[in-house]
């Protein structure tokens, strides 16, 4: 159920990355590395998808030749606005997206990183609502 608030639909994202994580990921203490590189990448998914939501909701991100916005149209488009954001942004796209969900990198600390950043994002988003 999709909520009509960017922002309560972009926190909804974040908590089903942590239930990911927490239900799924099956935790090694010892380690701190999560077992199956599958609900990191899936968490992975739902944090960059709840920090494009959040973005959505401030940046009117529009593109001339492509059918989507690329990530390079979003930092071009915050850089104007708010260099601290853009800050967060290029870590989190590294995080989030590459790191997580394509790398699946499974370390606790890099997860909970992504986590980090795209509250802080988000945060960040609804302020300039």
């Amino acid at each position: 159920m999709e909520k009509q608030n960017p922002i309560e639909e972009a926190e909804r994202y974040v908590d089903n990355a942590k239930l990911t994580l927490k239900t799924n990921g099956e935790l090694d203490t010892e380690t701190r590395l999560y077992g199956d590189k599958k609900y990191v990448r899936a968490a992975g998914h739902y944090l960059w998808n709840a920090v494009l939501i959040a973005l959505d909701a401030v940046f009117e991100v529009k593109t001339k030749t492509r059918p989507h916005p690329d990530i390079k149209d979003y930092k071009e488009a915050i850089a104007k606005r708010d260099k601290k954001l853009l800050q967060f942004v290029n870590a989190g796209y590294d995080t989030m997206h590459i790191t997580m969900g394509y790398d699946g990198n499974q370390s606790k600390n890099v997860c909970d990183e992504g986590v980090r950043l795209a509250n802080s994002i988000i945060k960040r988003c609804s302020a300039m609502m």
